[in-house]
Parts: C-alpha cells; sequence; structure tokens
C-alpha cells in the first residue's frame, strides 16, 4: 500500500531503468509489470538492431510482459486488464517521458520512484547517446579518462 488507499499498482518498465533491482520493481516485486517497445521513438531515433537485440535480452532477465505500440496506449490497456488502481514506474530525465506520463495520469494515478544517482554530477549531459553521456561520467566515475 503506498498510504494514499492505492492497493494494485502495474509497474512499466522504461528505457532508463532495465535494472531488475530498479526502483518500481523493487518496491512492487510482486505487481504485474509491462514494457512497450515505442514505434515512434525506433522510428524518430533510428534505433539500429544490435540495440534492440541489447534492450530485449535486458528485458528478457526482467518480470515483464513485452508489447509494442504507443506507449501510453498500452500502459492504460494493461493497468485496465489488470484491475489495477494506479501505475508505478522509475523517473527519467527524457521530456518524452514527462509526455508519457501525463498521458497515463488521464486514465490512472501515476507514482514516479526516484532513481539513485549513478554519480554526484549536476552539470548539463547529453542524453542523445551514451557515449557523450560516458564522456562526462567517466570523469567522475575514475577520476579520469581511462588509458584505453
Amino acid at each position: 500500500m503506498t498510504g494514499d488507499g492505492l492497493l494494485r499498482p502495474v509497474v512499466w518498465v522504461h528505457g532508463d531503468c532495465l535494472d531488475p533491482g530498479g526502483p518500481a520493481l523493487a518496491v512492487h516485486p510482486g505487481a504485474p509489470a509491462l514494457w512497450v517497445w515505442d514505434d515512434a521513438l525506433l522510428e524518430h531515433w533510428g534505433i539500429g538492431l544490435k540495440r534492440i537485440v541489447f534492450i530485449t535480452e535486458c528485458l528478457l532477465e526482467l518480470p515483464v510482459a513485452i508489447r509494442r505500440g504507443v506507449v501510453p496506449t498500452g500502459v492504460i490497456a494493461f493497468a485496465r486488464e489488470h484491475g489495477a488502481d494506479h501505475v508505478v514506474t522509475t523517473d527519467s530525465p527524457s521530456p518524452r517521458f514527462r509526455a508519457i506520463v501525463a498521458a497515463v495520469e488521464t486514465e490512472f494515478p501515476v507514482v514516479v520512484l526516484p532513481v539513485p544517482p549513478f554519480l554526484p554530477y549536476a552539470g548539463p549531459i547529453d542524453l542523445s547517446r551514451f557515449g557523450a553521456y560516458w564522456d562526462v561520467a567517466k570523469r567522475h566515475v575514475f577520476g579520469q579518462p581511462p588509458l584505453f
């Protein structure tokens, strides 16, 4: 129970938290959980097969149903199918995330759990490519860029 009368959650897992120990799955380990392949995002970002395979391999280690389509529509349908009274997910810095949460909130309350930071950094980060993120992160993780 969340303290506000919500008893039947479903968990929405997204690409910014594919961790089996991530906050949403950890707080609700027995709740039905869902991943939705975002068709529009795949096309817009031109996500390649190697990344799709990598994400799929990560998903196979999670207790999630895997679907595809329009994310808010899929999350709402999944919540209805499971008789949920709210959706739980893990926070994301993505502006797209905020829009999805807002769309789901037209039908269900959404509880967004914070993610512990990977590293202590408050400056700007380019999240469009992992390499750009890692160029900044490695200086804080290792103290300096690795020699290799």
